[in-house]
């Protein structure tokens, strides 16, 4: 009994901090509506921040001070971020923010190991705080004890400044209705501002404070972000009181956790988070989500298919890959078959998000599970790799179709969410089920048939699997279903007045989506010869959303150039500089100002103008400024 209170506060010290963080999430998210993926890099610079002036300055002050100067330090880079980058693209589609973000987490990541190295840092203890009580019989950390207090005491503050200030109402109001708050003179500019400010100053404060109880390391952004979402999601996105209530169950879950339920330890949020997710879509204390800026995919001009010249160009690009073997070396052949590999995971996502509407966080599951399911079919039951490659991919079609109908009864980001649920309960299944999986050693040996096995063959093969597949897609865009899949993207009531049933559509929708992503996986699984769990993690999701939104979200095909242009550069900076994540990120910030509407998105635009008359240009130019 001792023992589980003991285990019970050091779950309560946890929550305090994850709150402190997740409480700035959900601020930032509730009023401006951005997916900050950069929370967890803020995080982790006010830990190093925190590191280096405690290690500079001595005594109670220094340190205590430490902690707080590194917290205002992270809330000016926060305000920064949002006035130089942010504000920029809030015209954009919504996800184009979660796009910039990412690359400032890959640009931070580098920038941490250039200026404090790779090695874990320990920081100081605590003045004042350095032993521990007993309670029960049972030593506490007078720190722990400390964090324990000081979670309720800021839940209390933000609470005071949200509903006895003016500045907290105008926050209040604009998380119900931005559009209202503009409409009555507030300065909107400067209240997002002010509330990525605050949101960063919570996020540097919870790292800081979390440098007497862990080591400094350059992974703990992705570490904590991931748990974050998970917070704010089940406690409900905008509000601050249910991430506090979220933070102390998932808290005590990894707590006691790892002793009640071992096995699952490592996904027990997760489940939690899917369960809450299904039973209440909006979390424990959310609300449903207003209209989006934006709808995903709600491009101005309507679609068309290929023009005559575009069919042609088209033919030209795809003969000139399929010549490249005829000139390239083979490492160059292993990286094309790893870009087009990657072009159809891809348009698998752009299918879902562009067609349907449907951003999902977690779409490697099921590329991870047509390359499990290829390898089981080559080492489990010794069939070759033709049968392989036809019956592997069922598996990311069989997990699609089980967790699809979860997901469908969804929208927006409580979508995207139980996508990441769902794919971390994958992730976790293939990662502790060794005598299966192999666990973390993989499954090794998975080698194509020996007419394909040199590089010029397997780049044939690959690139014949990934033309048809897009062109499947393609065709299912222009499609009865495709037309029907659009409609409820556009307008749910309209749709099923029309007796469109807008779930089974988007279930199918999901359906075709994962299984084009399990085929994927398994040309992926041939390629490398082997299969591990990281092949369905949530960096690998992550990539899938970049290339889509780096190629243009509002376009059908996009997510070819996006896949080509991030992957082709991805590689080829690992190859030239230890600091491939910094030019990587700058690099993605930069074409997500320079081009808002992805790489092909601009192009169109362009063209469109380009056959526009002038004095419909024109007219169209005066509507805007007049609008503005």
């Amino acid at each position: 009994m001792e023992f589980l209170v003991v285990q019970f506060l050091t779950g309560l010290a946890s929550a305090s901090s994850l709150f402190l963080v997740a409480s700035g999430l959900s601020i930032i998210f509730g009023v401006t509506r951005i997916v900050n993926f950069a929370h967890g890099a803020f995080y982790m610079l006010g830990a190093y921040i925190a590191y280096t002036l405690t290690d500079r300055l001595t005594g109670t002050l220094g340190f205590w001070g430490g902690l707080v100067a590194a917290a205002l330090a992270i809330a000016v880079l926060g305000a920064l971020l949002e006035i130089v980058l942010l504000r920029r693209i809030y015209r954009a589609p919504e996800l184009f923010q979660l796009l910039a973000t990412f690359g400032v987490t890959l640009m931070v990541q580098d920038l941490v190991l250039l200026i404090w190295g790779p090695e874990d840092l320990l920081g100081p203890r605590a003045p004042g705080l350095k032993g521990a009580i007993e309670i029960m019989g049972q030593p506490v950390p007078l720190y722990d004890l400390f964090l324990i207090v000081l979670g309720p005491l800021v839940l209390g503050l933000i609470w005071l400044l949200f509903h006895r200030t003016r500045w907290g109402v105008l926050v209040r109001a604009a998380t119900q209705d931005r559009d209202m708050v503009a409409a009555l003179g507030v300065n909107q500019k400067w209240l997002f501002t002010s509330v990525f400010a605050l949101g960063a100053f919570l996020a540097g404060l919870g790292g800081a404070l979390q440098i007497p109880r862990d080591a400094v390391n350059h992974a703990m952004d992705l570490r904590i972000i991931v748990e974050v979402f998970v917070v704010v999601v089940i406690g409900g996105l905008g509000s601050v009181f249910g991430a506090f209530v979220a933070a102390v169950i998932v808290s005590e879950l990894n707590a006691f956790g790892i002793l009640v339920f071992p096995k699952i330890s490592l996904v027990l949020v997760f489940l939690v988070m899917a369960a809450v997710l299904v039973v209440r879509p909006w979390g424990l204390f959310g609300r449903p989500e207003g209209p989006a800026r934006q709808a995903v995919g709600a491009s101005i001009r309507p679609w068309r298919p290929f023009t005559q010249g575009e069919r042609l160009a088209a033919g030209a690009i795809l003969v000139f890959a399929a010549l490249l073997p005829l000139v390239a070396g083979p490492y160059v052949l292993t990286v094309g078959s790893e870009i087009l590999v990657f072009v159809l995971f891809a348009a698998s996502l752009q299918f879902l998000m562009t067609v349907g509407g449907l951003a999902s966080f977690g779409h490697a599951a099921y590329f991870g599970l047509g390359a499990y399911g290829a390898a089981f079919i080559v080492k489990a039951a010794g069939l070759p790799m033709e049968v392989a490659l036809l019956a592997g991919p069922l598996l990311g079609l069989v997990g699609a179709v089980l967790f699809g109908w979860f997901c469908v009864r969804l929208s927006g980001v409580y979508f995207a969410m139980l996508t990441l649920a769902f794919a971390q309960i994958t992730w976790s299944i293939a990662f502790q089920w060794v005598e299966v999986t192999g666990g973390d050693n993989g499954i090794l040996g998975v080698w194509p048939s020996s007419w394909a096995s040199s590089p010029a063959a397997f780049y044939w093969l690959t690139l014949a699997v990934t033309a048809l597949g897009v062109a499947a897609l393609r065709i299912l865009v222009f499609s009865p279903f495709g037309y029907g899949l659009r409609a409820t993207r556009d307008s749910v009531l309209r749709a099923e007045s029309v007796g469109i049933d807008r779930g089974r559509v988007q279930w199918l929708a999901f359906i075709i989506a994962g299984a084009f992503a399990g085929i994927a996986g398994a040309l992926f699984a041939f390629l490398k010869g082997s299969v591990f769990p990281e092949n369905m993690a949530i960096p690998l999701s992550v990539d899938g959303l970049v290339m889509v939104l780096l190629g243009g979200v509002e376009t059908v095909s996009g997510a070819i150039a996006g896949a080509v242009v991030y992957k082709a550069l991805a590689i080829w900076l690992m190859s030239q500089t230890e600091l491939s994540k910094l030019i990587l990120g700058a690099v993605i910030v930069l074409l997500v100002v320079a081009f808002p509407k992805g790489i092909v998105g601009f192009i169109e635009e362009v063209r469109a103008r380009r056959r526009e008359p002038a004095g419909e240009s024109a007219l169209a130019t005066t509507s805007m400024r007049a609008a503005e």
